[in-house]
């Protein structure tokens, strides 16, 4: 059995290497926070045009999650916070034009 630093290592490695230059590309980024080892979840942050997008999700489902899963066998699943400040920093979560005001 690894250890949590082992896995916490593997996480970041795959967030760095495969993920965030795809999301960079969207003026995003991922980051890791945490890691439970009891159940197997990562806990990441989401920011820049990647906090608040409708897209942001399935992103971390389709894509994020199965390469985790893949590479780093102890996660079970993700969880995907946003930046709080990324607001400050001048992204808007995405709203469906059907709830804009016109």
């Amino acid at each position: 059995m690894r250890s949590s630093d082992e896995i916490v290592k593997d996480i970041k490695t795959v967030l760095e290497e495969k993920v965030a230059q795809n999301v960079a590309a969207h003026n995003g980024a991922i980051g890791f926070i945490s890691f439970a080892s009891d159940t197997g979840v990562a806990t990441l942050k989401l920011s820049g045009a990647c906090s608040g997008c409708a897209m942001s999700q399935r992103t971390l489902k389709e894509g994020v999650e199965r390469l985790l899963k893949h590479y780093v066998p102890e996660v079970n699943s993700i969880v995907g916070e946003d930046d709080e400040q990324a607001a400050d920093q001048g992204y808007k979560p995405f709203i469906p034009r059907d709830e804009r005001d016109v």
